[in-house]
C-alpha cells in the first residue's frame, strides 16, 4: 500500500501536540528520589560465601574491571583414611565500577550465585580510585539488594527448594519407619508362646503330672 504524502508530518506533529498539551513534571532530585523499576542496574553486590573463585567473571568481563585474587588451602579428610583437598581461598575480590559498562554479563555467568544487581546508584566519588570497590564494600551492598519477584502461578517450583523438600519428605519418611519398627517391636509378647507348657522341655516331653 503507497503511503499518502505527508502521513508521517502528520504523525509527528500529532505527537507533538499531545505532548504540548501535558502538565510538565521536574523531579525533585536528590531531595525526592526516583521510583526505580525492577531489575535496574545500579551497583553489584558480593555474597562471599558462594564465592568458588572460579575466575568465570573475571574471565568473561568485557572491560576486565574485575580483580580476583585467592590462594590454595589443604583441607583435611572428611573421614578417617580419605585424602587430603584442596580448595581456593579468596583473597581479593574488587571491581572498578569506573571501567564497569553494567552489561551484567558476569552475573549472568556466575554458577553459583554470588553476584547481585543492586538498585543503589548513589555512589559517586570525586576520586576516581575510590570507585574501585573492594569485597568488604561489595559484601555492603548485598544489603540493598532486592528480594526477587514472586513466581508466576503457574511457574515451576525452583530446583533449590524442591531438592531441600525432597530431602526433608525423605527424612521424616525414614523417622517414621523407624518409628513404626520401634513400636511393633515393643508390642511383641516376651512371654514364652501362648499354648505351650512352660515346663515342657525342648525334646517334647511335658512336666510332672
Amino acid at each position: 500500500m503507497t503511503p499518502i504524502p505527508g502521513s508521517g508530518l502528520a504523525k509527528g506533529l500529532a505527537v507533538t501536540l499531545r505532548t504540548m498539551t501535558r502538565k510538565s513534571v521536574t523531579a525533585q532530585y536528590p531531595d525526592v528520589l526516583p521510583e526505580l523499576p525492577p531489575r535496574s542496574r545500579g551497583v553489584i553486590g558480593l555474597f562471599e560465601e558462594n564465592c568458588t573463585v572460579c575466575m568465570l567473571c573475571a574471565r568473561e568481563c568485557p572491560d576486565w574491571c574485575i580483580y580476583i585474587d585467592s590462594h590454595k588451602e589443604t583441607v583435611p579428610p572428611a573421614a578417617p583414611g580419605g585424602r587430603e583437598r584442596s580448595r581456593n581461598v579468596l583473597d581479593r575480590f574488587a571491581i572498578d565500577f569506573s571501567l564497569c559498562m553494567y552489561c551484567g554479563i558476569c552475573i549472568e555467568v556466575c554458577p553459583f550465585d554470588a553476584l547481585f544487581w543492586s538498585p543503589e546508584f548513589e555512589y559517586a566519588e570525586t576520586d576516581i580510585l575510590e570507585l574501585t570497590h573492594e569485597r568488604d564494600r561489595l559484601r555492603e551492598w548485598m544489603w540493598t539488594v532486592p528480594a526477587p519477584p514472586p513466581l508466576d502461578p503457574g511457574a515451576e517450583e525452583p530446583k533449590e527448594i524442591a531438592a531441600a523438600r525432597k530431602a526433608v519428605e525423605k527424612l521424616a519418611a525414614a523417622e517414621a519407619e523407624a518409628a513404626a519398627s520401634a513400636g511393633s517391636a515393643a508390642a511383641e509378647p516376651s512371654g514364652p508362646a501362648p499354648g505351650r507348657d512352660p515346663g515342657a522341655s525342648e525334646s517334647g516331653e511335658g512336666g510332672p503330672a
